[in-house]
């Protein structure tokens, strides 16, 4: 798949029905053979996005959000329940999808579930689109027979997930914005507002008082030091984005996450929630326990709950139980071990684990209330005393103006 091409194709089928769409092969050759295996009649091939039909992508136009997923997964498994055919209902979806990357996708998953492919290989020709979880949830539904209840359990998944993003985001957008509003004010005054005054008092003589050099200096720096400063942040925001998946800088920065004095405890219940709940739903749809402790380790988002589904994969494959090794783990309160421990000497561990996110969940929501209500006033006196103090340190040396004059 890394050297195929996408390819627009117009086909006419056995009832004799005109047919276009788009299809991933090596060559034109290896696409037309393709298509009258299928029982097509080819028409027309040609590259996709050739000519005035090139669509035109920004950076990140490509990707397909979460919630689209969710949409999707949900009216697959409505179409399918109601006696739908698979081909039918990947047609369907693929024509009334408003995101144009999936809709796509699922048009380029017909072709290949019409050639002979089962559905959850088919997906996982797309890993950029679909997550290894919903795969291997898809892969379990054709196996046991009940892939619409899948596709529901993916699609009430990915909207837990959509909420989880959404409370996270309530949570960071205040702070961040007040903290840009502050940075944005303090460069404004060093850049324009703190010259003017230089000049003024340089003109009248005598000495400022330390505050206002400070300011002075402060702002000095700043003009010659800005250009620089700007090309150097550019270049972090561009090895971050490169880099931040990186093993080493995920080793680095993650375990510090869930060790931070405000957001810690935060960052900490996410990744809980959304490992518990990952687990939880692959074990209740009939995935191995060993190949869903190996995909929820890698989607929890956090580098210290991937280590410790590896120890917990090393102690279920000795046949030994899952809630003795989280015990050693920090980020694991000692009650979802026992939760753990109560599920697994039940043979309910699915549902604890539910129990357990949806506990998670509330605690996370519960923490970004009160987050977001310490923070506000924290962040209001901080832009205050900043902007209060520098408009001091310039009014402090008009007090002497007079004698100046003089």
């Amino acid at each position: 798949m890394a050297t195929s091409t996408l390819f627009d194709y117009t086909v006419r089928d056995v009832s004799g029905k005109l047919v276009t769409g788009k299809m991933e092969a090596a060559d034109e050759a290896a696409l037309v053979a393709r298509l009258r295996a299928q029982g097509h009649a080819p028409l027309k091939v040609k590259p996709a996005g050739t000519g005035l039909n090139r669509e035109i992508t920004l950076p990140g136009s490509n990707r397909v959000p979460l919630k689209d997923l969710a949409v999707m997964s949900r009216q697959f498994a409505t179409m399918i329940s109601s006696g739908l055919s698979l081909l039918r209902a990947l047609s369907i979806l693929s024509e009334q999808t408003a995101c144009k990357p999936l809709a796509r996708t699922l048009a380029g998953i017909r072709v290949d579930v019409e050639g002979g492919s089962s559905l959850s290989v088919a997906m996982a020709r797309h890993p950029k689109v679909f997550p290894p979880l919903m795969i291997n949830m898809v892969r379990a539904g054709e196996v046991g027979g009940f892939l619409e209840t899948v596709l529901v359990q993916v699609a009430d998944n990915f909207e837990s997930e959509v909420k989880l993003q959404a409370k996270i985001k309530s949570a960071m957008a205040y702070p961040v914005v007040v903290f840009v509003i502050a940075v944005l004010a303090v460069i404004g005054m060093l850049l324009f507002i703190v010259p003017i005054f230089a000049g003024m008092f340089a003109s009248l003589g005598g000495e400022l008082p330390l505050p206002t050099r400070v300011l002075v200096v402060l702002s000095d720096g700043l003009r010659v030091g800005a250009p620089a400063g700007v090309v150097v942040l550019l270049a972090a925001g561009v090895a971050w984005a490169r880099w931040k998946h990186h093993p080493a800088v995920r080793n680095a920065v993650d375990p510090v996450k869930i060790r931070m004095p405000v957001f810690g405890q935060l960052f900490a219940k996410i990744a809980l929630s959304r490992f518990t709940r990952n687990l939880g739903m692959m074990m209740r749809s009939g995935v191995p326990i060993l190949q869903a402790l190996d995909i929820v380790g890698a989607t929890a988002g956090n580098v210290v709950l991937e280590r410790a589904a590896a120890d917990l994969q090393e102690s279920v494959r000795g046949g030994e139980s899952m809630a003795g090794p989280l015990a050693r783990h920090k980020v694991f309160p000692p009650m979802v071990a026992q939760m753990l421990a109560v599920g697994e000497d039940t043979g309910a561990l699915d549902t604890m684990l539910e129990k357990v996110s949806q506990f998670y969940d509330q605690e996370v929501e519960a923490t970004t209330d009160a987050l977001t209500s310490l923070i506000e006033p924290l962040m209001i006196a901080v832009l205050g005393s900043i902007i209060g103090g520098m408009i001091i340190a310039l009014y402090m040396p008009i007090f002497s103006v007079f004698t100046l004059i003089n």
